[in-house]
Formats: C-alpha cells, structure tokens, sequence
C-alpha cells in the first residue's frame, strides 16, 4: 500500500505457511487477495514476502521468477520488502532457538540472504527501493569467541558489498535491516549502535555501510526490552544508522499478580520462543529465555520482586487490554509519532503478527483476513493521525 510521502506498508505473510515457494505462493492466493480486496481495492497493493531458504531457491530460477512477476501485474501488486530472518520451517513444529540458524557465523547466511537480493532487485518497484531484515546476527547462547563476532562481521560487510553492486546495477536502492531481539547477539538499540561502530572500524570512511546496512526496528522486540522508542529511534539516527524498515509489532505486558501468572500459561506454547524481561521494584531488568521458565521462576517464587513483564509474544496490533493483560501498543504509536515529525525517516512499513496459529482462543479471529484487516485499519488510523494518509 503506497502512503503518503514515499512510504509503503504491507502485512508480513510469515503469518501464513510457506516451507517452499508452492506453499507460499498458495498462501498468497488464498489469504493475500483476500485481504487486498479489503483494504486496497483497485489500488496498488505492497506485499511484505517471507522467504525461506527452499522457497527462495525455487523463486530464484528465471521461469518462476518470471511467472510471478506476470502474478503480481494481474493482481495489481508489488513486493518491496522480504523477511529474510527465518531460513527454514517457520509453523506448525518446534522452532523456539533455532529460528537463529544459520545464523551470522556462517556461509549459509550469507548465500541465502545474497539470494533474496537477487529476487528483490527483480521485483521491487524503482520509487519503492527494497529491504531484507535478517537474524541480529545469532542468539546470544550460540557466541562464545571472538572468532564468531569477527565472522560476522566480515560476512556482513561481504553482503553490503553485494547489494551495494546489486543497487548500481538495478538501479534501485537496496538495503539490509538486522532486527534486535530479547537475548540475541543484537537485544538493545545501544548493542546495535557499539556493533555498528565495530563494523564502521573495521573500514574506516568506506560509506557503503550507512546506505546498504541498517536496523529493522521491531518495535514489539524494543519494547520487551523497555526501551522508549523515540529515545531509541532518535539514538539511532544520531549514530547514522538507517532505519531500514520498521516492524509495527505488539508484546504481551503484565502487571503481576496471582490471576496474571494463571492466565499466562495459555501463552507458553511449544513452538515458538517467547522471551522474557522483567522489571523489579528498582527498574532493574532480569531475562528468562523462555516464558515456561518464567513461570517456574514465579512459582518457586523467585520472581517475587518483579512489577511488570514484557513478554516476546506478538499480539493483534488491535488487541485491546484486558483485565490481566496489557500490550506494548504504546511504544508503537511512540514510533509513528517519531514518523509523523519526520517522515523521511523510514519508508517501509511492515505489520508482523506470525502468531495467529499458536494465540489463545479469546484473543484469535475466526478468520486470519479477519486479523490482518482489523490490524490494517488500527495501523491506517494511527498513520493518518500524524497526517501519513493512503494514496492512490
């Protein structure tokens, strides 16, 4: 969807399955236009595509690319931005810490995520430019020498200098976006700025790295972290970091109590990982990878200090609080409102709520096109509060 000032929003499809391209593209058919008829009639319609390695080797051939491409002119629609974090399986199995592999260290990475710049200088409009968003370089656990943190570094500058080529030579203006995530190399906008500065050291003055590597700024994943996020966003640029592209997404918030504890266990599914940062009495902050081994901690009461808990599990944009819960759709309206006084400074937008599958009963849509409309008419509403506005 083109919005005013050079700003495209899509939902990202990771909420729908797609292990390979046959899958994905099915997705796209039964779910996408049905939402495009919804909200975007007759207009153009931005997809935010979610590839994983499978998919992208068969997208990649010449004749699928092709025919997709011929897809896309029939429908009206138009891809400017790919999820490139998960590499394999994404739903309907165990995923939790292994949504990190292959992660930064490796020539995996690098290929695959060279390979969806490959399919996006294909398909992404001129005006539009095209974002990847990527792993925040490996979960914190995997790294255990600086012989890692240097791998990712040199393989992160060999893929700036691919898209940089790839940019000249399609014309368009191609960029990576790591996306910091609770108990990830890469958790907090100050981690984000020090591995940039390391990065920007290891070539002193070489440009390339401002305009084909930034941050996908989550703001679900900052929010976790009790990051504000105009302090973060504004801490961001100040560094020179392009915002690459921003991921309107909301976590789970508890004040605690006997009844929030009870009325969490409907969240600790098995499937994917949901971290935890709690904040004591003193604003100190205390992690538990995962929210079952939260809720083991609160009930040998060890928690018993906390006040509040952010919760890596992304909610309906639209969700509205409930007696035991509340969301962290606050800091994502903090960061429209940073886009509203400054609109030049991201234009891709993508709602990200992959947890349709796995959300309670109570809290899930009978219907995913259900969800994503609701969650595209919250989202326009808040844009066009800071003067952002749909246009043809």
């Amino acid at each position: 969807m083109r919005l005013s000032h050079g700003i495209h929003l899509a939902y990202c499809t990771n909420i729908h399955r797609g292990g390979d391209w046959p899958e994905t593209f099915r997705s796209l058919n039964e779910h996408t236009l049905r939402v495009r008829d919804r909200v975007s009639a007759g207009k153009p319609y931005a997809i935010g595509l979610r590839l994983g390695d499978t998919a992208s080797r068969q997208l990649g051939q010449v004749d699928e690319l092709d025919r997709f491409r011929e897809w896309l002119d029939k429908n009206n629609c138009y891809v400017f931005t790919i999820n490139g974090f998960p590499y394999g399986d994404f739903h309907g199995k165990r995923i939790k810490e292994q949504v990190y592999r292959p992660d930064w260290t490796t020539h995996e990475r690098v290929g695959y995520t060279k390979r969806l710049f490959d399919i996006l200088a294909e398909l992404a409009p001129a005006d539009a430019g095209g974002s990847v968003s990527t792993v925040p370089c490996s979960f914190k656990e995997f790294i255990t020498t600086d012989g890692q943190v240097e791998a990712m570094r040199r393989n992160l500058w060999e893929v700036i200098e691919y898209i940089d080529a790839l940019s000249e030579t399609s014309g368009k203006d191609l960029h990576l976006g790591l996306e910091p995530e609770p108990l990830c190399y890469l958790e907090t906008s100050d981690e984000m700025i020090r591995f940039y500065r390391q990065l920007r050291d290891d070539r002193p003055g070489d440009d390339r790295l401002g305009r084909r590597l930034g941050i996908n700024y989550d703001t679900c994943h900052l929010a976790v972290e009790f990051e504000e996020a105009a302090n973060a966003l504004g801490s961001l640029v100040e560094e020179g970091i392009r915002i690459s592209k921003l991921h309107f997404s909301s976590a789970l918030k508890v004040r605690l109590g006997t009844e929030g504890f009870d009325g969490l266990a409907g969240f600790a599914e098995d499937i994917y990982l949901h971290q935890v940062v709690a904040r004591g009495e003193g604003g100190e902050l205390a992690r538990y990878r995962d929210l079952p081994d939260a809720l083991a901690a609160a009930a040998r009461r060890e928690s018993a200090g906390d006040t509040e808990w952010r919760i890596h599990f992304h909610v309906p944009l639209h969700c509205p609080p409930t007696a035991l819960f509340d969301t962290t759709a606050d800091q994502l309206q903090a960061a429209v409102g940073v886009l509203g006084t400054n609109p030049t400074l991201c234009s891709h937008i993508e709602m990200e709520t992959y947890t349709w599958e796995v959300l309670p009963d109570e809290m899930k849509q009978r219907d995913v096109a259900d969800q994503l409309v609701g969650e595209y008419e919250w989202t326009l509403a808040q844009l066009a509060g800071q003067g952002i506005l749909p246009i043809d």
